[in-house]
């Protein structure tokens, strides 16, 4: 397994499914620029996911034309409550990518209780995933996820999944305890969106910059995942050959990731301490009850997260991209904006909070930082 991934989420043509005669030529060759870039480099593992509208499709015109013995390839498809269906998915999958099997099959989108239920009941997905392992028609079976640490806990503690592609970077740790049992049960942890949602880090303000030195932020936070042995490798959503340049650049320092990184790490941390408290820094997370809990759904968590990297990194742009998915992207991003909850009883859920009589205030802090139009996700976004 290389430790960069060729994500293919950022290069397909269209987020829903259209005729193959409706790909655009400069669109398509540019797909298979950055495959060939990509196979050059050494990053032969290609995701996508049924879900990626026509990546699919696109990929089925290139990928044969290599030696599939050189090939990684993944895919993803959703749970479905209904097995049958998400069969068909596979399908569909299948006969787009124009292979006779993926090496990595996963069940994309394990972002709750729900949906892991439906993966793992009798007869569910898994069910219909082991059958196809069984014909040689996936060769390892994993999943994704964008759920709380408890519910990604669960699932990996099922041993049910050879690998997870799991939200773990600098400015998301809280998904740490779920890497360590992955690692326990000898899980491949593939770490998703490191550049975008890690941080959009492609577009780095000055503060991050200079604080990472002679490092682009990107390649510093690859070298802070890919210093730890629990993590396998990042997976880069590309759009262009060119994407690549900095992460293959980065890879100069990979043999000593943790000698690398680490100063930027107590620099990046130190500065965190500076603007909000060593004591803020070391439990802001604590005692703080998932979104379903709180008053109006406030996903108190993620806003506090994002408001912990922003107000002391300057990365706000980051932080107004991902606050705005809340509320309209579903289980994907769950949980709701500050809104005109009830602070009484908000006060009483935060009980075992240090910071419950501060959050009240921090909130209006964060929204006041963040709120603008509503976002949308990129596969709701035509």
């Amino acid at each position: 397994m290389p430790v960069i991934t060729c994500g293919g989420m950022r290069f397909q043509q269209s987020w829903s499914d259209v005729p193959l005669d409706e790909i655009k030529g400069g669109g398509q060759a540019n797909l298979e620029a950055a495959i060939r870039f990509s196979l050059d480099v050494g990053a032969n593992h290609i995701e996508t996911a049924r879900g990626y509208g026509t990546s699919e499709m696109q990929l089925g015109q290139v990928l044969p034309q290599f030696n599939r013995d050189d090939l990684i390839v993944q895919t993803k498809v959703a749970p479905e409550k209904d097995p049958k269906v998400f069969l068909e998915n596979f399908e569909k999958s299948m006969a787009y990518l124009k292979l006779d099997y993926v090496d990595l099959f996963s069940m994309h989108g394990i972002n709750n209780e729900e949906l892991l239920d439906w993966t793992l009941r009798d007869g569910g997905c898994m069910e219909v995933a082991l059958k196809l392992k069984e014909q040689g028609r996936v060769r390892h079976i994993g999943y994704s996820t964008h759920a709380s640490n408890k519910v990604i806990c669960e699932a990996n503690a099922s041993n049910a999944f050879d690998y997870v592609n799991v939200h773990w970077y600098f400015v998301n740790e809280l998904n740490w305890e779920s890497v360590e049992i992955a690692a326990k049960n000898d899980m491949g942890v593939f770490i998703i969106s490191p550049n975008d949602k890690g941080g959009m880090l492609y577009s780095p303000p000055p503060k991050l910059v200079e604080l990472c030195g002679d490092l682009h932020p990107m390649q510093w936070n690859a070298l802070f995942c890919l210093a730890r042995p629990e993590v396998h490798t990042l997976s880069m959503g590309v759009s262009c050959p060119q994407d690549f340049d900095t992460h293959v650049e980065m890879l100069e320092h990979y043999d000593k990731a943790q000698e690398v990184m680490a100063p930027v790490e107590a620099k990046l941390r130190a500065e965190i301490v500076k603007t909000l408290g060593a004591d803020w820094c070391a439990g802001w997370w604590k005692g703080i009850p998932e979104w379903e809990e709180l008053p109006k759904g406030v996903n108190v968590k993620e806003i506090l997260r994002l408001y912990t990297y922003a107000k002391s990194l300057d990365i706000v742009d980051w932080g107004k991209m991902r606050y705005n998915l809340l509320g309209n992207a579903e289980h994907w991003f769950p949980g709701q904006k500050v809104s005109d909850y009830d602070k009484g009883e908000l006060r009483e859920k935060l009980s075992e909070s240090a910071f419950a009589d501060q959050i009240p205030e921090i909130l209006k802090e964060a929204h006041a930082m963040f709120n603008e139009e509503e976002l949308k996700r990129l596969s709701q976004s035509e």
